[in-house]
């Protein structure tokens, strides 16, 4: 199993790597994995792609003060 820190790492490295398109790609990593048969290295990434779509979210969470 893979920590929460360490998805929000590599969610940070996609968006580095990717900007904008990290969400689609860390999905069709997801989905590349789920195809060869690897479901939990698709979960992985399809948590890891949760994350990416938070951090390129530009509505902050939470109520605003």
């Amino acid at each position: 199993m893979i920590s929460e820190i360490d998805i929000w790492r590599a969610a940070v490295v996609m968006m580095k790597r990717y900007g904008d398109d990290a969400p689609i790609e860390s999905g069709k990593r997801a989905d590349e994995l789920a195809n060869a048969g690897d479901n939990a290295g698709a979960a992985i990434w399809r948590r890891i792609e949760d994350a990416v779509e938070k951090l390129a979210s530009t509505t902050p969470a939470g109520a605003v003060h």
